[in-house]
């Protein structure tokens, strides 16, 4: 299990849930669950990506639990939930669905979000009867379904075999990340984050990173690596908005323009200048706004509310 260290001060730090429970999904992994805002308010579940928790919406958690019912949870082997041997796209999705299963009633729909390895989570999940029992709509933020090595720009030279190869190298890496010191903070602000990025943003990305044990970094990254999901994109018909950095160095612009031109029902497309793949803690305010924008148009409340 991850070694919890993210900022404890400032507008990035994890504000305290109103209750907490442990999910138990499909093949019995146990799934760390935080509940924000009040029992009766619209819906949003929110889904992480690889390497990250809980801790990485803690901008969106602490805004939007003021009139809404926000649910985050840890991917397996993430936070506070523990590591398990299956680490594949439908484990993913089994994920998701005992999510929603547990902390939504019958017929409740909710405003999907999710970053990185939690928009794949959404796609791999979308052809569920669970999943399209509950979502109202989704925000894929810096995502893709496939082809993530070879069109990832994190090795500075032309695309091709000699690149994809390095890629996957230095992404795999079995090597631990060791403390948050200067260096590894310049180095995951080149990987991860726009230019720009403030220090205060990249200090959060990089605890909350540098977190995640190496076992469970390099079994996701072998995931990641083959994955394949563009089925996915095309059974996710829920309204559907993209949010994507243009220097995006792990999931680069292709990708969303991709999942845009694929989607059945994409219904806004946002490509932010000079930002990387860290968008929901690089554009705090855009990305609440824009699933706050989803809830009013498209979510509603539980009946008896």
């Amino acid at each position: 299990m991850s070694r919890l260290m993210h900022v404890s001060s400032g507008p990035y730090a994890p504000p305290e849930p109103v209750r907490v429970l442990t999910v138990t999904s499909a093949d019995g992994a146990a799934l760390h669950v935080e509940v924000h805002g009040p029992e009766d308010a619209p819906a949003v579940v929110l889904a992480h990506g690889w390497t990250c928790s809980t801790a990485f919406w803690a901008a969106q958690i602490r805004d939007l639990a003021a009139d809404h019912r926000v649910i985050a949870y840890d991917q397996r082997g993430h936070g506070r939930s523990p590591a398990s041997p299956a680490c594949t796209p439908d484990a993913l999705a089994d994920d998701l669905e005992a999510v929603l299963k547990a902390t939504l009633a019958s017929g409740e729909k909710a405003v999907i979000a999710g970053h990185s390895m939690g928009g794949m989570t959404v796609l791999a999940a979308a052809a569920r009867p669970v999943f399209r029992e509950h979502a109202a709509a989704v925000l894929l933020c810096s995502t893709g379904s496939s082809r993530l090595v070879a069109e990832s720009t994190v090795v500075p030279m032309r695309p091709g075999r000699l690149r994809t190869w390095l890629t996957r190298h230095i992404l795999g890496a079995r090597a631990p990340l060791g403390p948050v010191t200067p260096l590894a903070r310049r180095i995951l602000k080149y990987g991860t984050m726009g230019p720009g990025s403030a220090p205060h943003m990249v200090e959060a990305c990089a605890r909350i990173v540098h977190a995640c044990p190496r076992k469970v970094r390099h079994a996701w990254s072998n995931v990641l690596n083959l994955l394949d999901l563009d089925h996915g994109v095309r059974e996710l018909r829920v309204p559907t908005a993209v949010v994507v950095g243009t220097a995006d160095r792990l999931t680069p612009p292709v990708h969303a323009r991709a999942l845009v031109a694929a989607l059945p029902n994409c219904v806004d497309s946002t490509e932010l200048p000079g930002l990387g793949h860290m968008t929901p803690v690089e554009a705090p305010e855009l990305v609440t706004d824009r699933i706050r924008d989803l809830v009013t148009t498209y979510a509603t409340i539980k009946e008896g509310a």
